[in-house]
């Protein structure tokens, strides 16, 4: 079989070295088309559940909110395994898929079985799933530079203005927040007055959940017009907050005023982001999809972010916190100069030891086709190339010369015999 394959390749070298320019085309094509990362993504195939109900202790939100769930989630296809964790106000659930399973047919079943498995939970308790990305796709952190502004118009800015843009980059699954205080209004109840006027914490809750909704009407006709009727009652101040009526105490409307004060402030925080030491900032975790490029993802978002700087306040600045592209470019480019001076080497090796050109050549053009045949395998597996998949390339590149160095040196060997040979016989005959 190896004798017929050198001989057809001896006699239609034509097509030899079309096949080897088309497999080192493809090869480039496959270096520009495959993902680059620093790192390899060795994640499980899993998809996060998340569950708010706050003010509930583990326990509580063990037994009502993390239990019905993983119970339910069970007997989804191609299910690995299911993990979960309950704490204070939240419960995060892991479904494990199969290696082989598509994540996004995986999100989609569990989906399916969250819609039926809800019916079991709290009243208004709503699971929800985590972003399309792996534990390793956190790549880029940023933080606001806005110096006089207080960390709640930070938060705000960020949550209402910079995440929304950021999310529309392309490869983008989610931008997560932190720093910083959200900000709500919070009803201080005095207890004394609410004994007094006789009123209970529900009946301040209902008041103020139904004030702070817009009704509508019918319409009527008049003088050839038609008018629609609405009821206006968003809560857009503290004022209006302070003026809705409770209840009624002989006969005098009592608002919320009258029992407590309501104030502008910010949500329980569970940590704090700090800069260097210098004190809190507020800032964003950009996260990649699946299978995303991430040096692209990371450009795009530098780009995106120069568009978002140009609406913000006076004096407010992004800070990059973490930037994943300048590991990936050292990775990179550490690893090609790997590769580059391990061909020059073994190029200086196989012309000293073979002192031939021609037949070093042919060993030299292993090296290339070689190097590209790896990438059209890593294209076509899936694998993003990484520092692991490119040293182990780097590793390759001495025993992928070995074969040719024994089989040119011993066709080289074979030919100057037989010439010798051949010389000799003429010799005698003449």
């Amino acid at each position: 079989m190896v004798e017929k394959l050198i001989t057809f390749s001896l006699k239609n070298r034509l097509v030899i070295l079309l096949v080897s320019a088309a497999l080192f085309g493809w090869g480039v094509y496959s270096v520009q088309q495959n993902p680059i990362d620093a790192i390899p993504d060795l994640s499980e195939n899993q998809i996060i559940v998340f569950t708010e109900w706050m003010g509930r202790s583990p326990q509580v939100i063990e037994d009502q909110v993390t239990y019905p769930l993983v119970s339910n989630l069970q007997g989804i296809p191609k299910i690995k395994n299911i993990r979960a964790s309950s704490m204070f106000g939240m419960s995060f659930v892991y479904i494990i898929f199969e290696d082989e399973v598509d994540a996004y047919w995986a999100r989609t079943r569990v989906l399916e079985r969250l819609n039926y498995a809800q019916r079991l939970l709290p009243q208004n308790v709503v699971p929800t799933l985590g972003p399309d990305g792996t534990g390793v796709g956190h790549v880029f952190w940023y933080h606001l530079d806005a110096k006089g502004m207080d960390l709640g118009e930070q938060r705000a800015l960020q949550d209402w203005y910079i995440k929304f843009a950021l999310q529309t980059v392309p490869g983008v699954a989610e931008v997560a927040s932190f720093g910083g205080f959200e900000k709500q209004y919070q009803l201080v109840l005095d207890p004394l007055k609410m004994q007094y006027y006789n009123v209970s914490i529900m009946e301040v809750m209902d008041a103020v959940k139904s004030s702070n909704n817009d009704v509508g009407g019918r319409k009527f006709e008049m003088s050839d017009m038609a008018y629609v009727v609405r009821g206006l009652g968003y809560l857009k101040s503290i004022q209006d907050i302070e003026a809705i009526a409770v209840k009624n105490y002989n006969s005098v409307p009592v608002t919320v005023k009258d029992i407590g004060t309501v104030q502008m402030g910010g949500d329980l925080r569970l940590g704090i982001f700090d800069a260097d030491g210098n004190g809190e900032v507020v800032g964003g975790i950009v996260v990649m999809r699946y299978g995303e490029n991430a040096s692209e993802v990371v450009d795009a978002v530098k780009l995106k972010m120069k568009e978002v700087a140009k609406g913000l306040p006076a004096g407010v600045t992004f800070k990059t916190s973490y930037d994943r592209s300048e590991l990936i470019e050292k990775a990179i480019e550490s690893v090609k100069g790997t590769l580059i001076e391990e061909m020059i080497a073994v190029s200086m090796v196989v012309l000293l030891f073979l002192f031939h050109w021609r037949s070093a050549l042919i060993i030299l053009i292993q090296l290339p086709i070689s190097v590209a045949i790896g990438f059209i395998l890593l294209e076509a597996f899936g694998i993003s190339s990484n520092i692991m998949s490119l040293t182990g390339i780097a590793l390759a590149i001495g025993v992928v010369v070995d074969d040719g160095i024994v089989m040119v040196e011993n066709a080289y060997r074979t030919i100057s015999e037989k010439q010798e040979e051949l010389s000799s016989t003429q010799e005698e005959a003449s």
